[in-house]
């Protein structure tokens, strides 16, 4: 094996800064993360092994957790996932069938508020949903006469998880969308040559038939993307409402959770049990993500 190794030590050699990374940032994290779960760890003493007493206390005992973040983690990532998704896939076929230079300008006004979602939060998602009568929305919904009173977009326990999935979904055109538009453009077009020849006869029959089982690999990148960003996210409600923890928790998700007992509690061991629990939940997502797009070659 190790005359092999060194025959092929070029190879190897090329591969190492991808490995390296991929040890320091993925595999280290992680492997210190289920080792910590298992323990009670305060960021100063030794940790202290506590067996499965963690992994009990989450899931039977953590009413914060059971009643607030996973609740709310779920509604969030059903909605937002999806629909983040889904409004990907279809803005970039619609871009797709622009003419002329427009495709480019139109691709980089929607690509654009994924990278600027913090200078975005303040010069326009806080003045819009300001809960007082000068807030932008309010102030447009009581000239219409819609509203009587103003709103508390972003304190009330009740508007605050609308907020953020409203936020969260005008912000989604990231990674995804680019692949998914790359994807589109990138179709054999002699396809659909071939499948106006046989019978197909207008764009959602070509989108059925052949644009989506063409990009399959770009579906799937843009699902996990979906996936990650959705899971991940968790400081929006926070931004939002200028409060931490949120209003009556209604926009606590699992990763202020893993904040809250990480870096406020400094219960190090609990919150590698939470993200524990996250990086699973998210695993199994991605499994039905390849099912659903993946290829047995994949």
């Amino acid at each position: 094996m190790w005359s092999r190794v060194w025959h092929y030590r070029i190879s190897y050699l090329f591969i190492a800064p991808f490995l390296i990374c991929f040890t320091l940032f993925i595999v280290v994290p992680i492997t210190s993360a289920v080792a910590l779960s298992f323990t009670y760890y305060n960021g100063i003493e030794q940790p202290r092994f506590v067996g499965w007493s963690n992994f009990r206390y989450l899931i039977a005992q953590d009413m914060l957790f059971l009643k607030y973040a996973l609740p709310n983690t779920f509604k969030f990532a059903v909605i937002v996932g999806p629909g983040g998704y889904i409004a990907a896939f279809l803005l970039a076929w619609l871009i797709s069938r622009l003419r002329g230079g427009y495709q480019k300008w139109v691709a980089l006004a929607m690509y654009t508020p994924s990278l600027t979602i913090g200078i975005a939060m303040t010069i326009i998602w806080l003045p819009l949903l300001s809960g007082d009568r000068v807030g932008y929305l309010n102030s447009i919904l009581l000239k219409l006469g819609l509203i009587d009173v103003p709103k508390l977009w972003v304190t009330s326990p009740e508007l605050l998880m609308n907020s953020m999935i409203v936020v969260t979904l005008w912000s989604s055109m990231g990674v995804g969308f680019l692949a998914m538009l790359a994807g589109i453009l990138n179709v054999d077009k002699t396809l659909y040559e071939a499948g106006r020849i046989d019978g197909i006869r207008n764009h959602l029959q070509e989108l059925w038939y052949i644009t989506i089982p063409s990009m399959k690999p770009q579906m799937l990148f843009g699902a996990v993307m979906a996936i990650v960003t959705t899971f991940k996210t968790g400081s929006i409600g926070v931004e939002l409402s200028g409060l931490n923890p949120t209003p009556e928790y209604s926009g606590h998700l699992i990763v202020n959770h893993i904040n809250d007992y990480g870096f406020i509690r400094f219960e190090m061991g609990y919150a590698a049990t939470v993200s524990v629990f996250l990086l699973i939940l998210m695993y199994f997502a991605n499994k039905l993500s390849w099912g659903l797009f993946g290829t047995k070659e994949e």
